[in-house]
């Protein structure tokens, strides 16, 4: 019987790889088991001599309700903490300007591949680590996130507080209809069913039949921006489950019914590098491609939207074309539209 060999971490690791795991640690039990323990949280309060807390709360929550979508309340000091510096040199994450993005203007950032856990899109929009302040500077970055996850009491602030916002149409839209500009909404385009299809070595972008989030952009008379983070798929394993499977028959049907995915991911642990939830330090370089020009169309008709649908698949394979080798990618490797 074979068994498996731990590869445990040796002892005498720097400090500094120590503080980035830790900052990658708790970015990956935030968004894997924060929001159920706050909901957990949130309730036995109710039962204990602090109830008091959850009951206000709950009164300030009501008040405070469509916050979300209205912009969320972005807090510069969660945004700006070491922290995050720690978690880019785990990877390390990169971010590569290929054009200016003129701030009088807002804009629409689609994000590809989405990965596991958008490791890319939140360190590089998110926080300040990565330099999107000084490489575009006047623009405020919004990265969508599934209303969902601000339905949870106390996770929702946190969320707020780094600058994510909500997916739906409503709250997407209401960056992009602020007069003067300067406003970037980031929108993982492949979504939930796409972190199923995160498989390293694997350049397949949902995309084919995406189109409301280039609608969007015409309505609101928003840029787009195509952007593509080289290693994103790289930084986890998972459990075969190609289409026709029971395991992807029963992922399917879980993102259909709650709008969420269960991509059944690994890679390496804490104190050893053989399983767990932990990604691999593995580089990411998130490439912001150059902006297409858009005009306000309030009612686009079919013929115009399929057209800006289509320059905007061609703008995104030319952004994998040119920098494909640059980052690791065989020069033979296709990106290829589902």
């Amino acid at each position: 019987m074979n068994k498996m060999k731990v590869d445990f971490a040796p002892l005498e690791i720097p400090l500094q790889r120590r503080l980035q795991t830790a900052a990658v640690a708790q970015w990956v039990f935030s968004f894997l088991g924060l929001a159920p323990l706050c909901i957990f949280i949130f309730f036995y309060l109710l039962f204990t001599r602090f109830w008091l807390i959850s009951v206000l709360y709950a009164v300030w929550w009501s008040y405070d309700y469509d916050t979300p979508a209205r912009g969320g309340q972005r807090l510069p000091l969660l945004c700006g903490l070491k922290m995050w510096d720690y978690m880019r040199d785990y990877f390390p994450i990169k971010l590569v300007k290929t054009a200016d993005l003129d701030p009088r203007h807002n804009y629409v950032l689609g994000f590809h591949p989405h990965g596991v856990l958008v490791a890319g899109a939140f360190t590089n929009f998110c926080t300040y680590a990565t330099g999107f302040r000084e490489l575009f500077p006047g623009l405020t970055s919004y990265l969508l996130m599934l209303p969902l996850w601000f339905r949870s009491p106390f996770f929702r602030n946190y969320i707020m507080w780094a600058g994510l916002i909500p997916s739906d149409k409503e709250s997407a839209s209401y960056p992009l209809r602020k007069r003067g500009g300067g406003n970037a909404v980031v929108i993982a385009v492949g979504g939930a069913v796409e972190a199923l299809n995160a498989h390293p070595g694997t350049y397949n972008v949902l995309l084919a039949q995406k189109k409301g989030f280039i609608k969007m952009a015409m309505v609101n008379g928003a840029h787009l921006v195509p952007v593509f983070s080289f290693g994103e798929n790289e930084l986890f394993d998972q459990v075969e489950n190609k289409t026709g499977t029971w395991l992807r028959w029963a992922q399917d049907r879980l993102q259909s019914i709650m709008g969420i995915s269960l991509p059944l991911f690994h890679a390496r642990g804490i104190f050893q590098y053989s399983f767990g939830l932990m990604p691999y330090r593995r580089p990411i370089h998130t490439v912001v491609g150059r902006p297409i020009q858009v005009q306000r169309n309030e009612k686009p008709a079919a013929e115009e939207l399929d057209a800006l649908h289509q320059l905007y698949m061609d703008e995104l394979s030319k952004l994998f074309e040119e920098h494909k080798e640059k980052y690791g990618v065989d020069k033979d490797t296709q990106l290829n539209f589902v």
